[in-house]
């Protein structure tokens, strides 16, 4: 059996003046996150925005604790990133 692990994260880009400045710094922080946490990362809301993103992020694990805890990872990684602001989250447990 196994367990999948989404979380939604909706973010402010302050510093953005343009689609390609966003799709630069998401390109980063996907990158990052997918060979950090090995998760998968999809911009899914938002796309036409400058400074506002929704980024969708999955984790599958054999354990519901461990993928909770991999998305918690997740949060404190993008909280620490300061070109971009967490505005809402919401993690669910499949």
């Amino acid at each position: 059996m196994f367990v999948i692990g989404s979380l939604q994260v909706e973010l402010l880009i302050p510093g953005c003046s343009s689609l390609k400045e966003k799709r630069i710094v998401l390109k980063s922080i996907k990158t990052r996150l997918h060979n950090k946490f090995n998760v998968s990362v999809s911009e899914i809301d938002y796309l036409d925005k400058w400074q506002r993103t929704l980024i969708g992020i999955v984790s599958v694990s054999n354990k519901k604790k461990h993928a909770e805890e991999i998305l918690e990872k997740v949060i404190h990684f993008i909280e620490r990133e300061d070109r971009v602001q967490i505005l809402d989250q919401l993690i669910e447990i499949l």
